[in-house]
């Protein structure tokens, strides 16, 4: 029994998540049991825990972890301000005429929400309360239409800005320092949040276009079930359209720009994205347009200008030129700095800004204890030889590499009807990664299939998360059976999109190849 102990610490583990006890201290609790019980039986050397301080105080001072909390309200301040819904509602007035075209919106604003929030529960509930009654009243099919909301909604977790692509950068970016060391290599490299936001574009744009392509393939073979839309809605003009859309977009181009262009950090870059969200607030509650537009475009002239031509005051060779332009970029940053008081004010009286930090807050720490807990465990599996009966296990499979790797992906595939994504990322993946990358797999191409596949778990029943925020928030007709059934064909897409990846590496290689 002894020699089995890291097994029945993980079957412990999945006992003691699926019992409902919240899941941070699962973890910490599983571990500090078979830690105790290790040390007792004399097969475990307790001096391994003396690293857990060290893997906290790490955790805390990670740089790429800091970008999760900003996100996080980036997408909180746009959801509470009620941006998606303009978008939800513009965009559906826009294709509703169409056959399957309230479909195509909601997969086309679930893209857009995914790349400007990334934030699963909150694009999943504004549609489920917003685009699926208006799916309903056109007659399409309650199961087809609770499925296109589930399923759009999850883009949130492949499309970045993701805060699954960051917790899986720093999973695979510690997994590859760790096969190079084991490769001999002492002179290792290190993957950053930006090579796998650029690997995640184009293998998220692949999922979108599947999604679509069934939507009119299954229109046009039955549509009675997603009959054109006539609720007495009036055509949005080309101003309406433009003003609900150019605002995301512009805000995703900041961004996602700025770090794949090597202009900011992952956290830079947040934080540039959670002002533009707050300025898109204020624009929407009140704040005079013209002040809102004045101040961004302020702030975008000074990031560009002070990257092409900063100037650093304190200099004493500086001359009357580079003075006049120090004084130009205070006066551009007073202007932008007055167009964010504006639009924070804005939120505050509102309690915008109250509701976006107090969600923020919750997710974070949510996301941290369980990152925190997951290291505690993984010190104790690993004192018990957990990690040496995977590498084992994995190197020993039939099919080498690739049998190996079809072996992960189907027990995380399974995994993600019982875990999140966050459990397995942190549980999971650092004990397999590793011998994966010594295989031969490449570490980024690696991250991104292992994301889509991570991405399924929203919608696998029982405990995929999509279906129980969708439950929560759909319309009394539609029932759990209509969710399940619904999301069923969509479960079938990210398989084929999983594979379309694994077949052609080139679409998760080639743009952080170019860009990096």
């Amino acid at each position: 029994m002894t020699a089995y102990l890291d097994l029945i610490m993980f079957a412990a583990l999945m006992a003691a998540i699926l019992s409902g006890f919240p899941v941070s201290f699962s973890i910490a609790g599983v571990a500090v049991g078979f830690a105790y019980l290790g040390w007792m039986l004399g097969i475990m050397d307790v001096s391994l825990l003396g690293a857990l301080s060290q893997r906290a105080f790490g955790l805390i001072g990670n740089q790429v972890l800091i970008a999760i909390p900003v996100f996080v309200l980036m997408g909180a301040i746009l959801e509470k301000s009620k941006i998606a819904e303009e978008l939800l509602d513009t965009m559906g007035r826009s294709f509703g005429q169409l056959r399957g075209g309230l479909g195509i919106s909601v997969v086309l604003v679930g893209a857009l929400l995914a790349a400007s929030t990334g934030i699963v529960g909150a694009t999943v509930v504004a549609m489920g309360m917003i685009a699926l009654p208006t799916m309903l009243r056109a007659g399409y099919n309650p199961a087809l239409s609770a499925g296109i909301v589930c399923t759009a909604g999850t883009l949130g977790q492949i499309i970045p800005p993701s805060t699954l692509l960051i917790i899986l950068a720093d999973v695979m970016s510690n997994a590859y320092q760790q096969a190079q060391y084991q490769q001999g290599k002492f002179s290792v490299e290190a993957l950053s949040v930006g090579q796998f936001f650029a690997a995640a574009i184009l293998p998220g744009l692949l999922l979108v276009t599947l999604y679509l392509l069934y939507i009119l393939i299954r229109g046009a073979l039955r549509p009675q079930d997603m009959p054109p839309a006539d609720i007495g809605l009036a055509t949005p003009d080309r101003r309406e359209v433009m003003a609900a859309i150019i605002p995301p977009v512009l805000l995703i181009f900041a961004v996602l720009g700025a770090i794949l262009g090597g202009i900011a950090t992952p956290t830079e870059a947040a934080s540039v994205g959670a002002i533009g969200a707050l300025l898109m607030a204020g624009r929407k509650i009140g704040i005079n347009p013209k002040l809102i537009l004045i101040g961004a475009a302020a702030l975008v002239v000074l990031g560009f200008m002070a990257g092409l031509y900063p100037v650093r005051l304190q200099r004493d060779d500086n001359g009357a030129l580079e003075w006049m332009i120090g004084v130009f970029y205070a006066l551009l940053a007073i202007v932008g700095l007055g167009a964010v008081i504006l639009a924070l004010r804005a939120s505050i009286r509102t309690k915008i800004i109250h509701d976006a930090l107090n969600s923020t807050l919750t997710m974070t720490a949510m996301i941290f204890a369980t990152i925190l807990a997951a290291g505690f465990f993984s010190l104790v599996f690993i004192g018990l030889g957990g990690e040496e009966r995977v590498a084992h296990l994995l190197e020993n499979l039939p099919g080498g590499p690739n049998g190996a790797l079809l072996f992960v992906m189907l027990f995380v595939f399974v995994l993600g009807f019982f875990l999140d994504f966050v459990e397995i990322s942190v549980i999971v993946l650092p004990l397999v990664a590793p011998s994966l990358i010594v295989m031969g797999h490449d570490p980024i191409w690696l991250g991104v299939l292992l994301a889509i596949n991570l991405q399924t778990s929203f919608l696998t029943p029982p405990f995929g998360f999509s279906l129980f925020y969708l439950r929560a928030a759909a319309p009394k007709e539609i029932t759990t059976g209509h969710i399940y059934r619904g999301v069923a064909p969509f479960i079938g897409l990210q398989a084929i999109g999983i594979l379309l990846v694994w077949a052609l590496p080139f679409l998760a290689t080639w743009l952080p190849e170019v860009l990096f």
